[in-house]
């Protein structure tokens, strides 16, 4: 008798489930994010390795090892849902309009710009799903390295030959204070005289921390007084009530030192300059609406530059309601 090919054996279902498997390497974090049971997981791993005639993973305690088969089984289940994705663009365009998903990682101190691009780019292409997931330093470079997202949108980007990035937006980070501080009047303040006050800082591994403590290193000087909050907006009203200084992204405080809330005086080396960038392994080349996203971002960058650096006022319109669009049987 006559084995039926692969063709017949195998499931979109279950290749969906072993490419979360292989990149998430846990059965349990993959059925988080499928929102299946484990056993549903394992079920459908142990019918893809009959249909293979091979194992794909084998745990040894706790810990889940990718065996030969999977490592070449990954490779082409990349390829065929990139041809599905391509497929569906196509059809898409064929249709009159652009169809799929966007999931974005951004660190937090990129959540005042990325809004900005994401609306344009809806309005470019509104039937695009977009996921936005705000998270810190350390959680962007775990997605990353576990390839959750299409894109994560970050600073400070590892020396990693795999990583594909492009710097699309200067981050500048300043000193900030309270209104009516010693060091806006004070002759001349140094960095010395900065840290001589309880610094606010930012869980460790976060980007805006790492900068600072990096530039204060390299200017030999120590920070003694610390004390670490959780967000840029608990440092922000922590600097209001006084309860020490900080160095945070100008545009997280640039309405508050508008407003005349908060304050920056001018310290030497300030700012500190980082560009945030959009980020992806080179092993997994982005998808076809990935695609557009990356050229609708590189096509707005003189806008974004221009506005962004300027003085503060409102983002010009880019001509879209924002609303959904209503099916004409429903009125």
């Amino acid at each position: 008798m006559t084995r039926p090919s692969l063709l017949n054996r195998l499931t979109f279902r279950q290749l969906q489930v072993f490419q979360a498997v292989h990149r998430q390497q846990s059965y349990s974090r993959a059925a988080e994010q499928l929102g299946l049971t484990q056993p549903a997981v394992s079920a459908q791993i142990r019918q893809l390795e009959q249909a293979l005639e091979q194992p794909l993973f084998k745990y040894a305690g706790k810990t889940l090892h990718v065996l030969p088969a999977a490592d070449a089984l990954a490779a082409s289940v990349t390829s065929i849902f990139g041809q599905v994705s391509s497929l569906q663009m196509e059809l898409s365009e064929i249709a009159g309009t652009i169809r799929g998903e966007l999931n974005l990682a951004a660190v937090s101190t990129a959540q005042y710009v990325v809004p900005h691009i994401l609306a344009r780019f809806r309005a470019r292409y509104p039937e695009v799903t977009i996921r936005l997931r705000v998270c810190n330093r350390s959680q962007a470079l775990e997605r990353l390295a576990e390839r959750r997202d299409d894109l994560v949108i970050m600073g400070m980007v590892p020396q990693d030959a795999q990583l594909a990035f492009m710097p699309i937006l200067d981050n500048e980070m300043i000193p900030v204070v309270w209104p009516g501080h010693p060091l806006l009047t004070a002759d001349k303040p140094s960095l010395e005289d900065f840290a001589r006050h309880y610094v606010l800082m930012r869980e460790p591994g976060s980007g805006t921390r790492t900068a600072f403590e990096e530039f204060a290193a390299r200017e030999r000087v120590s920070l003694p007084h610390t004390i670490e909050l959780g967000t840029n907006e608990a440092i922000k009203q922590g600097i209001m009530a006084h309860l020490g200084v900080a160095v945070l992204p100008r545009l997280a405080v640039q309405l508050e030192i508008a407003s005349g809330l908060l304050a920056s005086p001018k310290l030497p080396g300030f700012p500190l300059k980082r560009s945030w960038c959009t980020v992806y392994p080179k092993d997994r080349p982005p998808s076809p609406v990935t695609e557009l996203f990356l050229r609708c971002v590189r096509e707005l960058l003189p806008e974004l530059n221009r506005h962004f650096s300027g003085p503060l006022e409102p983002m010009p319109g880019h001509g879209v309601v924002c609303l959904p669009a209503v099916d004409s049987q429903q009125l």
